[in-house]
């Protein structure tokens, strides 16, 4: 070990001395170039000299020589550079329902843009752009020039401008070890940027350079590139910019704020002005069109485009989280690609009228049924819940941060909790401004009852339509995807394992009073469970299954739970579509497990498609930038339950419309003679939760109601229940929707 150690230290001292000769005999031999030579020999290795050592500092500033510079874009990154877009989504239809971007900008082709704003960016940034090569010597001679007297002002050219924009070099990249000494850090800076902008000159026509930097400049009021700018000021496109409106643009450049049109209007316009004048001396204007042009007003039409704006914005948030599982590598916040969904935007308007129109009764109806009675956050047993609006305060961001500013001081932190201020309040007349405390609102919104719609297409899994609340800037939590108990609705899990065990609709089990003994978390102990039907009485007569189902008999569909095993149910509604876990008890067979309403509907599809499951399909493709195809939904239908056993559930949900005392019979008054509607309620033991689901051969459609917690709900009765709150939303929408002839497809026997 010692003998290899010596002989690898022998090897390092060796190198070094034989490099300390070769930089001794270089500097004698570039010491004999100056030693006794004409002046103008000495002038020709000076100059020789400067360019070869600009050369060397080239390569190593570009290959990051020993760490010492810092990395640098590759020339790949620079012929290819990729730079954050905004991804659209559209509806089946084709319409553009949103955008997803962390900066809004929207890449446009150089045709695309009216060359005003070109003429006015050349003018007014970088008179030579069209002789130089990234680099403007001559303006930075006169930048020095001007620095020298006192006066400094910038020499970047609108490559240089561009490598800022695009390859950010001053924070995505590093100096290096060099860049740790204090003024050299902003020297290696500026060489990067004059190396990279040299290299794109000689990657790309000045044409493409122009399009880059449009496509990429900051405009301020979150507007990145042209498209967006235009858009964002004028409610125009690029292409149908004016002069004047190109100019306020270009303007803007020298500082976003300072000229912001809409923030100080005075300075915008006489920038604009410069920008005008500039563009007259260059010969791009006539005098005359300048001073004319100078004398309009800016024609502002200022439009902040919000992410959250546009159709469906719960449905727009679910694809995205479906994409981020599906497609880890894919950002839809900056990699600009064309997400086209099954949406159809004006099923989605019909969902969203029906959603809205309906929960006004229900709110109004809440608001009724509370009133006078106190507050309607109570218990089990109807008692008001201590603490509760203080419990949900202290989860909210305010509390939070209020938590932080005055650690350890309760009492500060509960004076502003209950200091009045203006906040912002959902009204189904339009959001209002309030003054209020913070423990008031809360109040305030927690007694609003929410919603949730989706409808699907059961034969393809093609979600149409997807509404996940009242209000999305009110309410973000998407109600479509969040857990709460199915009710009735999920006696058809129950009927279906009937069903492929051989029963048929018309076979009978009696409606009788049942006990058994089943473990109660809770208390940690075993009980005695005693099931009971809505209306609080047993008929003790044998009930045809159809009957049953159509009167929802708590009774019937627990003995039939226990006949069919509660393993068998969950295993069969697993194989229709449930996602959620769902718990081995007898009271599953009434819904007891916390599901979701989209896989809800998406089970009830298996039905409607005769027994062929297949899941819920909310993206068809996907293209990049270059319309490539990054993306493609691939269906995978599977037949989970036999032909004949869909059939008599079809059947048993017919009937909760036909049969009498059918809790769906008032769905009829919405629906068309030439199509099959069948339909379940369902409605949780404390009334926290209404549901109904509605089904015909070519849609199925599926709504849930209820408070935002579940200790907030109709304390008893019919106003409660799904029937009253769940039906109409949706018997609205198919009513809308089937009188349509744009929809003629969906009806169907």
């Amino acid at each position: 070990m010692q003998t290899k150690s010596h002989s690898l230290l022998g090897k390092i001292k060796s190198f070094f001395v034989r490099l300390k000769r070769g930089v001794h005999r270089f500097w004698a031999w570039y010491k004999h170039l100056y030693s006794g030579q004409p002046w103008w020999k000495k002038t020709i290795v000076g100059i020789l000299s400067f360019f070869s050592l600009l050369l060397i500092y080239v390569i190593a500033v570009m290959t990051n020589f020993l760490w010492l510079f810092g990395k640098s874009p590759s020339l790949s990154e620079i012929m290819h550079p990729k730079n954050p877009s905004a991804s659209e989504i559209y509806s089946a239809d084709g319409q553009m329902i949103g955008r997803y971007y962390n900066e809004n900008r929207s890449p446009v082709p150089y045709d695309s843009i009216n060359k005003v704003f070109f003429e006015a960016l050349v003018a007014t940034e970088d008179e030579r752009f069209y002789e130089h090569h990234g680099i403007d010597y001559q303006g930075l001679a006169a930048a020095a020039k001007d620095a020298l007297l006192g006066h400094p002002r910038g020499a970047s050219t609108i490559t240089q401008q561009l490598v800022k924009n695009m390859f950010r070099v001053r924070t995505q990249y590093g100096t290096g070890l060099l860049g740790k000494i204090p003024g050299v850090r902003i020297l290696i800076m500026k060489s990067k940027e004059m190396i990279i902008a040299t290299e794109i000159e000689l990657t790309n026509s000045k044409q493409d350079i122009l399009r880059m930097y449009a496509n990429t400049v900051d405009f301020g009021s979150n507007s990145y590139g042209i498209k967006t700018a235009a858009k964002t000021y004028f409610n125009t496109t690029p292409s149908k910019l004016k002069t004047e409106e190109a100019a306020v643009l270009v303007g803007m450049l020298k500082a976003t704020n300072a000229f912001n049109p809409r923030i100080n209007p005075k300075r915008s316009l006489a920038r604009r002005n410069t920008v005008l004048e500039k563009m007259c001396a260059r010969k791009f204007l006539t005098r005359q069109e300048c001073d004319s042009l100078k004398q309009l007003p800016i024609e502002l039409k200022f439009t902040i485009e919000d992410p959250t704006d546009g159709l469906a914005p719960y449905f727009r948030q679910a694809v995205a989280d479906y994409l981020k599982k599906q497609l880890p590598d894919l950002d839809l916040y900056t990699d600009g690609v064309k997400v086209y969904t099954t949406l159809d935007a004006k099923m989605q308007q019909y969902a969203e009228e029906a959603v809205r129109e309906q929960m006004k009764v229900v709110q109004r109806n809440f608001d009724v049924h509370w009133r006078g009675l106190g507050e309607p956050w109570r218990d089990e047993e109807g008692k008001i819940i201590p603490r509760f609006i203080e419990d949900i305060a202290a989860r909210s961001d305010a509390y939070k941060q209020l938590a932080a500013r005055y650690p350890n001081n309760p009492d500060s932190v509960n004076y502003y909790l209950n200091k009045p201020h203006k906040v912002k309040l959902f009204g189904y007349d339009g959001a209002k401004e309030e003054e209020m405390s913070t423990m008031d609102s809360i109040r305030f919104m927690v007694k609003f009852m929410h919603a949730g719609f989706i409808s699907m297409e059961p034969n393809t899994g093609y979600v149409r339509a997807w509404v996940g609340d009242i209000d999305f800037d009110a309410w973000k939590y998407d109600k479509v995807r969040s857990m709460r108990q199915p009710g009735s609705t999920f006696k058809l899990f129950v009927y279906s394992a009937a069903m492929e065990s051989g029963l048929i609709p018309s076979d009978s089990r009696k409606d009788e009073y049942i006990q058994m003994e089943v473990y109660d978390k809770i208390k940690k102990k075993d009980v005695i469970w005693r099931p009971h039907n809505a209306n609080g009485r047993f008929s003790n007569a044998n009930i045809p299954l159809r009957a049953a189902f159509a009167r929802s008999i708590n009774t019937i569909a627990v003995r039939l739970g226990q006949e069919m095993g509660i393993k068998n149910i969950i295993r069969t509604a697993q194989d229709m579509g449930i996602k959620s876990p769902l718990e081995n008890e007898p009271s599953l067979a009434l819904g007891s497990s916390d599901v979701n309403l989209l896989e809800m509907v998406n089970a009830y599809c298996t039905v409607a498609n005769d027994g062929e499951h297949c899941d819920p399909i909310v993206v068809t493709k996907i293209l990049d930038q270059r319309g490539n195809e990054v993306y493609i939904a691939k269906p995978d239908n599977k037949q989970v339950l036999s032909y004949q056993s869909a059939f008599f559930v079809q059947q048993l949900l017919k009937g909760g419309l036909t049969e009498p005392g059918g809790t769906s019979r008032t769905l009829n008054q919405y629906t068309f003679g030439d199509t099959d509607w069948g339909g379940k309620t369902g409605t949780s033991n404390n009334h926290s939760d209404a549901l109904f689901i509605a089904v015909s051969p070519k849609l199925v459609v599926g709504a849930w109601v209820g408070g935002e917690y579940r200790s907030i709900h109709f304390r008893t009765g019919a106003l409660g229940q799904g029937s009253k709150t769940a039906l109409p939303m949706c018997g609205n929408f198919i009513y809308d929707l089937m009188r349509d002839k744009a929809f003629q497809k969906y009806h169907a026997k």
